[in-house]
């Protein structure tokens, strides 16, 4: 499948590569949304409530980019990709997009974030650290674990959901609207998935780096758009407390299913420098962790958000650095 793009990286190299990841990212941008609309439209079509449609459409819709991407990765054996993808989308919403939307406007939190979501969000991230640390890459086991974690994960929030309320409202839609869109959502997913993932590894053979370097920035840069744009705009909207609850979702999603679910098709081996992702992904949620807890608001500060992004340019320069 797509075999043609063997054949333009092989003849264009990196100045293809390029506009290929670009294009990628577009389609899987655009796929995941209409996606998203398609199947909430439909959903709603069938009376379930806004409520699980968010709990379960939406937000695995959100988490397609990455999904899509970690299967076609897998799919052609490319594992470093497959948990670099994970590792650096985790690593840049909670250093990258926190950072940048904390320096707009202090971003605040909620009571479940904190007492929920948030504690679920490090325990992923160190279950991984953990697992690369005494085991040396993810197994088998280790990807149907996270996957067990993310069951009673979903179980909670529905449990929780129920005595909430909510406030969304997804547009009701004509079942063949909402399958067209379904549709050309997941075919936009599964075109974009190949673009980046054969562009990426062009990409790292032509500039002589390793699979995993691409798979925390390029890739996992282009995977985490939808939060970054999603983000940016609340916060100039003055919504900055959606970018908490966006990144903690999509980092539990990443962790529990994602990676799970990779680990669980085939065995993800370790590469140099593991650890030190690992550790990093770790070091976001605690610092998220510690903020919301350690002052009296409750809330992401504008300096906190400056540390963030320093301390990801300090990691991303050792990264490069020590190739």
């Amino acid at each position: 499948m797509f075999e043609f793009l063997n054949t333009w990286l092989t003849n264009g190299g990196f100045w293809v590569a390029i506009p290929l990841i670009v294009l990628g990212c577009v389609a899987l941008i655009k796929g995941a949304g209409w996606l998203v609309d398609g199947a909430s439209g439909l959903a709603k079509k069938y009376g379930i409530s806004d409520i699980v449609i968010g709990l379960t459409v939406v937000a695995f819709g959100t988490s397609m980019p990455e999904f899509v991407v970690n299967m076609v990765a897998v799919g052609q054996g490319n594992t470093e990709i497959a948990i670099t993808n994970v590792l650096g989308s985790n690593i840049i919403n909670t250093f990258v997009i926190l950072g940048v939307t904390a320096l707009i406007c202090s971003i605040s939190s909620q009571r479940q974030s904190r007492r929920f979501d948030i504690p679920w969000s490090a325990l992923g991230a160190l279950l991984v650290l953990a697992i690369v640390t005494c085991v040396g890459f993810m197994p088998r086991i280790t990807g149907a674990i996270l996957l067990v974690f993310f069951a009673f994960y979903l179980w909670q929030t529905f449990k929780h959901a129920k005595t909430s309320n909510s406030d969304e409202n997804y547009t009701l839609m004509s079942p063949k609207k909402s399958l067209l869109l379904i549709l050309v959502g997941l075919l936009l997913l599964v075109v974009g998935g190949e673009f980046i993932v054969k562009s990426a590894t062009n990409i790292a053979q032509s500039l002589g780096v390793s699979d995993a370097i691409i798979g925390l920035t390029v890739v996992a840069l282009g995977t985490s758009l939808p939060e970054l744009a999603t983000s940016c705009m609340a916060a100039m909207k003055g919504n900055c407390d959606i970018a908490l609850g966006n990144v903690i979702g999509s980092n539990i999603f990443n962790i529990f299913f994602i990676l799970g679910t990779s680990a669980s098709v085939m065995p993800l081996p370790g590469y140099q420098g593991l650890q030190m992702d690992a550790i990093m992904a770790a070091l976001g949620s605690i610092l998220v962790l510690g903020f919301v807890y350690l002052n009296k608001s409750r809330e992401i500060k504008r300096w906190h958000g400056a540390i963030l992004l320093l301390v990801y340019g300090g990691y991303l320069t050792y990264r490069i650095l020590t190739l």
